[in-house]
């Protein structure tokens, strides 16, 4: 299968590592900025692949049958368009875009052309996380009470003035959209994906560099009477210190943790199947840095997806319901109101200098 890349930055490793170890034919390549590209390159001995500075004259000449969207997040919704158009298959790592129109727009775009579009939601395929999430579905937990999502990282001016898009309205959002989206995801669909309201804080503390938020906290109200907690921010002394998930049921108990959900840290069941201290160890990774081992799985499901015609694990109305629960945390947060589900329209650029007033 002929694969490409568009945007060679911080998260492109994980996309070609991805790609090598399911065998993609890697035809192609594109930045803006061509050091980038060699960079990766010699990095990962890619001496072969082709380096384009324009993503449409990529898809032109290399005709790839699925190619990875990893740019600012701005810039996702434009190319993923031009993608599909093109009638190629999209992986769009996160968040799908940055207004519900858009990620609207790209879902319909991939329905009418007939291609498979992939939200980069890769912690779903943390082992950690299969294994909770095989265990909702079994009923083991039996009625949901509430879950828990916290993101308490660390980022500096450094990680900042490396990417200027990085913090802006237009091309990124605050803590939430960039660094919690992730569980954000998990955190909707473990609760059972529809979200009925959300009451929300976001606050700029100690990034005043930045035009959107570095902390954010949130009520979630799930459809199925089950309550969500979200806790999101760059603001933790000195380093990142944890992303947890939680989830309570009436019959049992789990929390993943680590840097990004990859270990299971508490595992309790009324049901008593599994032996608590071996789910521990068997279903828990040490990754060397946030983005874990999630990549490659997902890669792996996107392939098998497209070749038996099916819907992929994470496909495109998962990518937009996790940018919808962000949106309207941001829209309860800015108007000090309950925000009601589902969003018809939003979009980072409405809250464009609100903490600049």
């Amino acid at each position: 299968m002929k694969y490409a890349l568009i945007g060679c930055g911080r998260i492109s490793p994980n996309h070609i590592e991805a790609a090598k170890n399911n065998h993609l034919d890697f035809v192609g390549m594109c930045d803006v900025i061509p050091e980038a590209m060699e960079e990766k390159s010699s990095q990962f001995g890619l001496d072969g692949v082709r380096r384009y500075t324009d993503y449409r004259e990529l898809l032109e000449k290399e005709k790839p049958e699925l190619v990875a969207i990893a740019t600012e997040s701005g810039k996702h919704a434009a190319i993923a368009l031009d993608c599909i158009a093109a009638g190629v298959n999209v992986i769009i790592e996160k968040p799908i875009a940055l207004s519900i129109a858009d990620a609207d727009a790209i879902i319909e775009a991939g329905r009418k052309a007939g291609v498979l579009v992939c939200a980069n939601h890769q912690n779903r395929f943390n082992k950690s996380v299969q294994y909770i999430r095989k265990a909702l579905e079994e009923g083991r937990f039996g009625k949901l009470s509430h879950g828990a999502a916290h993101v308490r990282w660390n980022r500096g001016k450094s990680y900042y003035d490396q990417a200027p898009w990085r913090g802006t309205w237009a091309q990124d959002g605050g803590c939430l959209m960039n660094q919690c989206i992730h569980n954000i995801d998990l955190l909707r669909w473990m609760m059972g994906d529809e979200v009925e309201e959300v009451m929300a804080y976001t606050d700029r503390i100690q990034h005043n560099y930045l035009e959107a938020e570095d902390l954010g906290m949130a009520l979630v109200k799930f459809a199925n009477g089950a309550y969500g907690i979200i806790e999101g921010t760059t603001n933790i002394f000195p380093k990142n210190l944890e992303e947890t998930l939680y989830i309570f049921g009436e019959k049992g108990t789990a929390k993943a943790a680590g840097t990004s959900d990859n270990i299971i840290e508490e595992w309790r069941f009324e049901d008593g199947l599994d032996d608590p201290e071996k789910v521990k160890e068997h279903f828990s990774d040490n990754p060397p840095n946030v983005y874990g081992f999630g990549h490659t799985p997902l890669y792996a499901d996107v392939i098998d997806a497209i070749e038996n015609h099916r819907e992929p694990l994470v496909d495109g109305e998962a990518g937009k319901r996790a940018l919808e629960l962000v949106l309207a945390i941001y829209l309860s947060a800015a108007e000090h109101r309950p925000v009601k589900l589902p969003l018809t329209e939003c979009s980072t650029m409405d809250f464009a200098g609100r903490f600049d007033r």
